[in-house]
């Protein structure tokens, strides 16, 4: 039987390795010819058929009607998200997923919770803020000495993603809904709002791509991402905490950029390099591990302290009774 803390360290693996296989499934999307606009119906389409029965089953498809939450967050972090976030992985290499859509995702989140809820800016968002800049500044001067174009429509398209997760993650912790809900709210809302107008308005090119593409596509975008990689963060988040959880979490994208070098043959340089050192080291804010290591110490020290003084009278006494011993 695993422990607390060791069964956190699993689930946070479990959603690492799923987090990582979206960036490159993701960039697999363009080499195998699946345009966004199908991957977004079929994974919302597989999530639905399996999430709504359950719903039925368990009698809990009210929270669905009962206000429009749930309908906004997947309006924000369903439809509009997939479609910018897929979108973009047919113009750029997984690395700039990593840097323009995973790097800026901690700073989106404090942006729209002060926009929207007037959260404030601590020290850390300030100082992540400054370094992110930095790397974006650098990495845009290096791109644009090399290639004569500083910032391309799919970094854009990543940043739009970013936006619309910084808000799905705000209005999410405000508005206190559980995961389940959140998960089961996003996929069946999005799929009866988008699927509709896929079937009647938008180009399909299912026959671009081969069969067994889109069925491994389906199967891990629609299950993997939308339910396991979910209930998997959460679990991590109670056994670990959210800081901690979310800091190792986080560098899954990273790692998965510099796999799909040698595994998409996907370019590597300076630019890149120095986009990606700086905005992990901004996103991982890596001296609050340092200060949270001293706050350790300290309670450590602490502990000896009060076990120590708790056996001082004990020895004391022992003392005292041994003169009497001798006196008699």
């Amino acid at each position: 039987m695993l422990s607390t803390r060791n069964q956190g360290y699993l689930f946070v693996t479990i959603t690492m390795l799923i987090w990582g296989g979206f960036t490159i499934t993701s960039r697999l999307n363009a080499m195998w010819h699946i345009s966004a606009w199908d991957i977004t119906a079929l994974r919302f389409g597989l999530a639905f058929c399996i999430l709504l029965p359950i719903l039925c089953i368990k009698k809990d498809i009210a929270f669905l009607w009962q206000n429009k939450q749930p309908f906004v967050l997947a309006m924000v972090g369903g439809v509009a998200y997939c479609l910018t976030c897929y979108s973009a992985f047919q113009y750029v290499p997984a690395a700039h997923a990593a840097i323009f859509l995973n790097g800026c995702v901690p700073l989106c989140t404090a942006v729209a919770g002060y926009v929207l809820f007037k959260y404030p800016f601590g020290r850390d968002t300030w100082l992540s803020l400054l370094i992110m800049l930095s790397a974006i500044a650098v990495m845009s001067y290096l791109m644009y000495q090399m290639t004569g174009v500083a910032f391309s429509l799919g970094d854009g398209l990543f940043f739009i993603s970013a936006i619309l997760w910084g808000i799905f993650t705000v209005l999410l912790r405000q508005w206190q809904i559980t995961a389940w809900h959140a998960m089961t709210g996003v996929a069946i809302w999005s799929a009866i709002i988008y699927i509709p107008l896929y079937l009647l308005f938008i180009p399909k090119h299912l026959s671009d791509a081969e069969s067994i593409h889109l069925v491994v596509q389906t199967l891990f975008h629609g299950i993997m991402v939308v339910m396991i990689a979910t209930l998997s963060y959460v679990e991590a988040i109670k056994r670990l905490g959210a800081f901690k959880a979310g800091s190792i979490v986080t560098l899954a994208p990273f790692i998965a950029a510099l796999v799909a070098v040698p595994l998409l043959n996907e370019p590597l340089n300076m630019a890149i390099v120095s986009g990606l050192i700086g905005m992990a080291i901004g996103a991982l804010q890596p001296w609050r591990w340092i200060g949270r290591q001293d706050s350790l110490s300290r309670s450590l020290a602490k502990q000896r302290q009060r076990e120590q003084h708790q056996h001082q009278p004990q020895q004391s006494a022992k003392q005292q009774e041994k003169p009497q011993e001798h006196q008699e």
